[in-house]
């Protein structure tokens, strides 16, 4: 911990106060392809990745492999989304996706808006990383200290490397992270089938011979995850990761956008790694029998603890919390970026550069905060709390993707259609109807957002933005938008 906070601050020596909140938010727009690369692939790596996907490996098997399909055609869409996004905040000095949607529509009230809303999505992100961090300190000092203390010292590490650090810092620690993680998981993914089942052959023997359900959809009990909810919760995650706020970024953080296309190539290598904590949770089966609700979080700890030496058990320990802190670091970051500039901005005080990273320092805190009391107060399993945070951010995509390649969609109709799809997505979530008949309740809420969307402006033919092209519609850098002869207010 003590290395992790010297790193964010040696990530930011010299540079004092320069760049005000762009410095703090994206990095100065100045990170090359490595620290990229693992700037990104440390935002998919998280804590939910070491403990969830082992805990759903656990409880069901197949059905957490959706997070290695949503990744890798995430990469894919981004190879596209990523330099346009990139191109439209460098060329009107913007900083993130409630930015892009005020500029889009010409009104700063609809990205304090989507500020606001973000938050409420993203703010579970950052309770299944407190989580995570939480239960790999108790873990690893073998309950010396308590579940409660973990999760707050959890937060109080982030919440001031964050502060301080920034998104530099946080990619400098990622590269520490990467180290650790790919060594661990490596040693793990050798490890624990010669120690327990003397190798592969015989750890997939008894699989195939005493755990069946596991290995096929819908995974093993009546989880409702079969084929419909693994293929449409891939598509919604596959097209949702590139517009979340965290992922943005990433992207504003780059140099230049062929450091971009290059990650897009490369990080679907990364998540090979994932397959190890799917498949060792598989093994805990065996092991630690009789893990149930949030406790099948700790199935890969209890196999380390286990049989392992205390000091590989806290090597091990500080690779997981590691893949906390980096992502909660981002997700903290987004929001307080996401609020100084877009709602505390509007406050006429708070517009100056000083300012609005002071309020945003603030708002990481306070965020923060709520997290740590909604751990407390509303456990969850950590993969339930992705899904939750994906459905919500999905009612994005209409009015940041589609508005920025179709100027014809109106500031009604994408409002319209984000205000019904959340209406949509929280019914059915916290009543329990997620899935619905097998399909991703949050892919369900986006198609009726996107139809209302695309009713609502149809209906109202008029309401076309009378800007030109260039200061509405996002473009591949190198590729102009090339406007018609006839009126640009008229062009579809």
């Amino acid at each position: 911990m003590v290395l992790t906070v010297a790193l964010g601050l040696l990530a930011v020596r010299g540079r004092g106060g320069q760049g005000g909140l762009a410095e703090w938010s994206v990095g100065g727009r100045s990170l090359g392809a490595v620290f990229i690369w693992v700037l990104m692939a440390g935002e998919s790596y998280t804590s939910f990745s070491y403990l969830g996907a082992a805990g759903w490996g656990y409880n069901f098997g197949a059905p957490v492999l959706y997070v290695v399909a949503y990744m890798s055609c995430g990469y894919a869409v981004g190879y596209v989304v990523g330099p346009m996004l990139w191109a439209y905040a460098r060329e009107h000095g913007l900083v993130g996706i409630t930015d892009m949607i005020a500029h889009r529509y010409g009104r700063p009230w609809l990205g304090a808006v989507v500020a606001v809303l973000a938050t409420v999505f993203l703010l579970p992100y950052i309770q299944l990383q407190i989580t995570g961090m939480g239960v790999v300190v108790s873990t690893i000092s073998y309950g010396s200290i308590s579940l409660n203390w973990a999760y707050f010292l959890a937060f109080a590490v982030t919440t001031g490397f964050v502060v301080v650090s920034g998104l530099r810092g946080s990619a400098w620690v990622s590269v520490l992270k990467d180290v650790l993680v790919i060594g661990t998981l490596g040693f793990l993914a050798i490890y624990v089938p010669l120690h327990y089942f003397d190798g592969y052959g015989d750890f997939l023997d008894r699989i195939v011979a005493e755990k069946q359900d596991w290995l096929t959809l819908p995974g093993a009990g009546d989880s409702g995850y079969g084929t419909a909810w693994f293929a449409s919760t891939s598509l919604l995650n596959a097209l949702t990761v590139v517009i979340f706020p965290t992922t943005v970024a990433g992207y504003l953080g780059a140099r230049n956008a062929d450091a971009l296309r290059r990650n897009a190539i490369w990080l679907p290598a990364y998540n090979v790694l994932l397959f190890v904590p799917m498949l060792l949770g598989m093994a805990a089966l065996f092991v630690v029998p009789g893990l149930t609700g949030a406790d099948s979080n700790l199935a890969l700890f209890k196999l380390v603890t286990d049989s392992l030496p205390a000091w590989a058990v806290g090597v091990i320990g500080v690779a997981a919390a590691l893949s906390s802190i980096v992502p909660m670091a981002v997700f903290m970051l987004v929001i307080g970026t996401m609020w100084g500039r877009s709602v505390l901005s509007l406050v006429p005080r708070l517009h100056s550069q000083s300012r609005q990273k002071a309020a945003s320092q603030t708002v990481v805190v306070i965020a923060g905060t709520l997290a740590l009391i909604l751990t407390y107060a509303a456990p969850n399993t950590l993969v339930r709390l992705s899904l939750i945070s994906y459905e919500g951010m999905a009612q994005l995509l209409p009015m940041l993707l589609l508005g920025l390649v179709w100027r014809r969609l109106s500031l009604a109709g994408a409002v319209s259609g984000l205000a019904v799809g959340v209406g949509v997505v929280c019914a059915l979530v916290f009543t329990g109807n997620d899935p619905v008949f097998g399909v991703n309740a949050g892919l369900v809420a986006l198609a009726v957002n996107l139809a209302v969307a695309l009713a609502v402006t149809w209906a109202r033919a008029a309401d076309v933005d009378g800007r030109a092209d260039a200061e509405v519609l996002a473009s591949d850098p190198g590729t102009p938008v090339v406007t018609s002869g006839t009126s640009r207010a008229g062009s579809a």
